[in-house]
């Protein structure tokens, strides 16, 4: 068997799409019974106290306003979702981008509010 370093697995994990990432953290969740994410989240929380303010936020979709087609559009470029799935995000709301640095989440913001959407940084 094939042993990943972490840089490849990194790597890999770059090239997925939100979906493909939410099937592994489940499949991770079924076959070793620990829930990846929450082991993620406990780390950053220790040393987010030094600092001075947030890092990286989530880009969280909470309306789409009257111009879905455009938020649609802009939730498949920056998610690489099929479009299904973006249009369920355009209905339902939800998490565009976790992790986005700070710049990159404002900048994610901008380009959804141009086009009508309300979104919140997490």
């Amino acid at each position: 068997m094939a042993k990943f370093t972490k840089d490849e697995f990194i790597n890999g994990l770059k090239e997925m799409t939100i979906l493909e990432v939410k099937e592994l953290v489940d499949a991770m969740k079924e076959e070793f019974g620990v829930d990846p994410s929450a082991v993620a989240v406990a780390a950053p929380v220790a040393g987010a106290a030094a600092e001075e303010g947030p890092t990286s936020a989530n880009v969280v979709l909470t309306a789409a306003g009257a111009n879905k087609l455009a938020v649609i559009k802009i939730v498949r470029d920056i998610t690489g979702l099929g479009l299904k799935e973006a249009k369920d995000i355009a209905d339902n709301g939800g998490v565009v981008k976790e992790g986005a640095s700070m710049t990159e989440a404002n900048e994610l913001k901008a380009k959804f509010e141009e086009a009508g959407a309300t979104v919140e940084l997490k």
